[in-house]
């Protein structure tokens, strides 16, 4: 096992085009380290409908120069059997480590198999990758990012011509043509023929930002945004100037693209403190709302101001926030969301007599809804303007929710007020999550077939109605690995994340406001109830 452990660390190192990585590798051959080479070399990173994604580090289970590139061949072999010959492949890259090489070989590696490649002029948002797919008539798109991962990490994205990620069977097409690629030295990689873009691409971009506004709304909500180490900053700003909002105050110790993301253990808005100093801006400028975007700049938080201090709302509530807005708007077209979004955005699409579909986690299932006008995600995704970007695009969202504040502000409301509207109307729509990331995947495994063996029959005192197993699929659903528990008043779904090492289980309570002065019974019953739910589900799980 030693022997063929080393055998195979040599023959990587034989192919490895990167300095850094073929000198980590020496030295851990060197060294004899096999726990280490052990676990680069047990297995290869695995191609699925989110890309690659994994720590930076050399071996076939870690994202590096080899990997990408016999990603990139595999892809380029999948898009010429497509009939896509000479086609045009476009690639947008983040401000990870790593990431420019990366795209630069992917230009190489479509340049070289006889397709045609344009790379984005710099680090820019993910969203500004999928307009460009869709506006430059490409017949796939690569953007090169980790979203708000680790430092260590980075990721690779996919999507095809339509403009939206890949979905089954396309991720298995492409996996197969990857475990099919012979050795590196056989693929022809160029030093150019590819096309660096100018700015061109990204002023059609911000030109389209303006569609998703009202021509005549008010613009006079004030902001602090963050960029949270990332590249939406620049964009962000344009846009906002474009629309004639005040210019946002920035979190200067987070607005410039920093692959260490020195300010914050994770750079996710949703991960626990992450917000301080957003929040320490906020206390010092008194805004009316504040704006994160991750690391890529395809999510969008915002927090508002609640009493004497301040409070993220969570993705459930901005996406139900916007949906009102475009609702009052008068939006025409089908509203979507994915299976662990808050069923408050079925209510609202139903009394404005708008077509309504759930789909799958994730935006690659969402952006594919026939007739979408509006989608969300309950991780801070929002797809506001379909025809453009058919992603999740933490800008125009951006654009969108500051608007909306705008107005509100114009009438002496707030965000706050319009969530307790909706609470009235339709009932007040609580959600949480029980989220448990794990070193050790066999966790997540035991709590699926734990609770596949002996499902709850009760969670929180609230009769189970209804369990389904997710993996068989249902009327409307395909097949997926998740368990969805219907209760009286409440929903649980449980699902292994896909880009993550996390077991995550979304919650939501329904519980009825007569009126206004009932709101805050309401919310201690409904805090309550999450709580239990939250404590019972765990003991079911054994997490």
């Amino acid at each position: 096992m030693h022997d063929d452990l080393i055998a195979r660390a040599q023959a990587w190192l034989a192919e490895d085009p990167d300095p850094e990585t073929r000198d980590e590798l020496a030295k851990l051959i060197d060294a004899a380290d096999t726990d280490e080479l052990a676990a680069r070399f047990s297995g290869t990173l695995q191609f699925g409908t989110a890309g690659l994604r994994g720590e930076l580090g050399a071996g076939p289970m870690r994202m590096n120069r080899t990997v990408v590139i016999r990603a990139a061949v595999g892809l380029a072999a999948y898009l010429r059997k497509q009939g896509h010959e000479g086609g045009l492949v476009v690639i947008g890259y983040d401000a990870r480590h790593k990431s420019e090489d990366f795209a630069r070989d992917t230009a190489a590696v479509m340049t070289g198999a006889g397709l045609r490649a344009a790379v984005l002029p710099r680090p820019l948002p993910t969203p500004v990758l999928a307009y460009a797919i869709r506006h430059l008539g490409a017949v796939a798109g690569v953007e090169v990012t980790a979203s708000h991962n680790p430092p260590r990490d980075n990721g690779y994205k996919v999507y095809l011509g339509d403009g939206s990620q890949i979905v089954p069977p396309a991720d298995i097409d492409i996996a197969e043509e990857i475990a099919a690629v012979p050795s590196l030295t056989v693929v022809p990689r160029p030093t150019e023929g590819w096309e660096t873009l100018d700015d061109s691409v990204l002023d059609a971009y911000l030109a389209r930002t303006d569609a998703v506004l009202a021509p005549d709304s008010p613009r006079i909500a004030r902001t602090v945004y963050t960029a949270m180490h990332g590249v939406g900053k620049d964009v962000l700003l344009a846009a906002f100037a474009r629309a004639g909002f005040p210019a946002p105050a920035l979190v200067a110790e987070q607005a410039e693209p920093d692959p260490d993301f020195p300010t914050v253990a994770f750079p996710n808005p949703e991960e626990p403190g992450a917000m301080d100093l957003a929040f320490a801006k906020a206390r010092e400028t008194d805004p009316d709302l504040v704006i994160a975007n991750d690391p890529d700049a395809d999510r969008c938080a915002a927090a508002v101001k609640e009493g004497e201090d301040w409070r993220m709302l969570s993705g459930d509530e901005v996406g139900a926030l916007l949906a009102a807005h475009l609702v009052n708007r008068g939006a025409q077209g089908t509203f979507a969301e994915s299976i662990v979004s808050s069923s408050l955005l079925g209510r609202i699409a139903e009394k404005a007599n708008l077509p309504y579909e759930e789909t799958l986690t994730g935006f690659k299932w969402i952006a594919r809804v026939d007739g979408l006008r509006y989608g969300y995600e309950e991780a801070l995704g929002y797809c506001v303007d379909p025809e453009g970007v058919r992603d999740k695009d933490g800008i125009t969202a951006a654009l969108l929710i500051t608007e909306l504040a705008s107005v509100l502000k114009a009438e002496g409301r707030t965000l706050l007020d319009l969530l307790d509207d909706l609470a009235v109307e339709h009932g007040l729509h609580a959600t949480d999550q029980l989220s448990v990331r794990v070193q050790d995947l066999s966790v997540i495994a035991n709590a699926m077939r734990r609770l596949r063996e002996r499902p709850p029959t009760e969670l929180a005192g609230l009769a189970v109605t209804r369990a389904e197993d997710l993996t068989q699929g249902t009327d409307t659903l395909p097949p997926t690995d998740g368990l969805r528990y219907t209760l009286e008043g409440a929903r649980v779904i449980v699902r292994p994340s896909g880009t993550e090492p996390k077991l995550k289980c979304y919650l939501e309570v329904v519980v009825p406001v007569p009126a206004h002065a009932d709101l805050p019974a309401a919310r201690a019953k409904a805090a309550d109830l999450l709580a239990a739910i939250k404590r019972d589900l765990s003991a079911a799980s054994g997490i």
